[in-house]
């Protein structure tokens, strides 16, 4: 049995910082030693699903224990954690479609409980009771135990820290503009929102070659951030400019008068869902990225003429495939992601981390452990 140390959301948006005990691994399982946690605004939501678990989503480390029947991996190997666990038997997963598996998704499959991508139940224990893990792996945790294919070897020398953000913020955003939207050179682009997220999707704007990428926010530092990432020009928006329209009419004056190629959503306010239609040309593609899922009124004006609306989730994520791209693009130099960590907490912490989060005073913020 190894006791580790973990944030616990109680389900009725508080945490507590704890201990539970982790069994031994069985059939295709490993004990992960983690070593660093990225956070994201899901962490937070998290901690309001109405029953407690084991938090975190994001992560890297290292493996502790292999169970029987796993080839894959070895103890002492590296490894970024995902949690999108796909079963490759499935419709969705023979079509390539691993981010939307029928079967252990904690988001299509089973919504955000236990599903069979879930390592058993009772490997983890709070009080003596079992304890579900957020998104099937619950990375703010000492120890994690998980299904082996949520683990992707890392190849090369990347610090845990970066490597960490890898498997939500950073392919939800790179991989919309890649895999989802499939971004072409020499395009243009509006991203809305330049959170962590936003953060990502103007740096697969700009690995993908776009010649223009407009930025949009209402806070004069993450704009400053955008510009960092990649962002060629900046839009500095108002609260009262509802919809975004009055910075739609600013897009339009920087395309020629036709409006960006692409334009992608990335904050999570529900009034702006509609938004990136306004920003975009005639036969242009609108993202959502935000993962907003409320309900929302469109003017169906905005999709004259020809337009394209998707709402893809993870940024299509084939976490063996995209994991390694994103690792040597970091290698390479194209994708920044050490630049992208504001600050590293201890678990102690995680309340002043997320405090800073909603506050937009990181691009991003990861919890570290010794």
């Amino acid at each position: 049995m190894i006791k580790s140390r973990c944030a616990v959301g109680l389900g009725n948006g508080q945490f507590e910082i704890a201990e539970t005990e982790l069994g031994t691994p069985e059939q295709d399982e490993v004990i992960v030693r983690i070593k660093a946690a990225g956070l994201c605004h899901t962490d937070h939501d998290s901690l309001n699903w109405g029953k407690p678990i084991v938090m975190g989503h994001e992560g890297a480390g290292i493996v502790e224990r292999v169970g029987e029947g796993v080839d894959s991996l070895n103890e002492g190997d590296k490894v970024i954690l995902n949690w999108a666990t796909p079963c490759m038997k499935c419709f969705q997963c023979q079509e390539g479609n691993q981010h939307i598996c029928e079967n252990n998704s904690p988001v299509t499959a089973g919504g955000n409980g236990y599903t069979p991508g879930h390592a058993h139940l009772e490997g983890t224990l709070w009080d003596g009771k079992p304890i579900e893990r957020s998104f099937n792996i619950g990375t703010l945790s000492e120890y994690a135990l998980v299904k082996s294919s949520a683990c992707v070897k890392m190849d090369g020398d990347i610090p845990m820290a970066s490597a960490s953000i890898v498997s939500c913020g950073v392919m939800t955003g790179y991989g919309s503009v890649v895999n989802s939207a499939k971004m072409q050179a020499g395009t243009s682009a509006v991203v809305l929102g330049t959170g962590g997220v936003g953060l990502n999707v103007i740096q697969g704007c700009r690995i993908s070659g776009a010649s223009k990428i407009i930025a949009i926010d209402i806070n004069e530092e993450r704009l400053q951030m955008a510009r960092q990432f990649g962002a060629t020009h900046t839009i500095q928006a108002t609260k009262e400019d509802k919809g975004l329209i009055q910075a739609a009419d600013k897009v339009r004056e920087m395309t020629e008068g036709r409006g960006a190629d692409y334009a992608f959503e990335c904050t999570a306010i529900p009034a702006l869902g509609a938004a990136p239609l306004a920003m975009i040309r005639n036969a242009g593609t609108a993202v959502q990225v935000s993962g907003i899922e409320e309900e929302i009124n469109i003017d169906m004006n905005l999709f004259e003429w020809d337009k394209v609306y998707i709402n893809p989730l993870y940024g299509g994520c084939r976490p063996d495939i995209d994991f390694p791209k994103l690792m040597r693009l970091y290698q390479k130099g194209d994708l920044m992601l050490d630049d992208m960590i504001t600050r590293t907490y201890p678990l102690d912490q995680l309340q002043e981390a997320f405090d800073d989060m909603l506050s937009g005073r990181n691009a991003k913020g990861v919890i570290v452990f010794d």
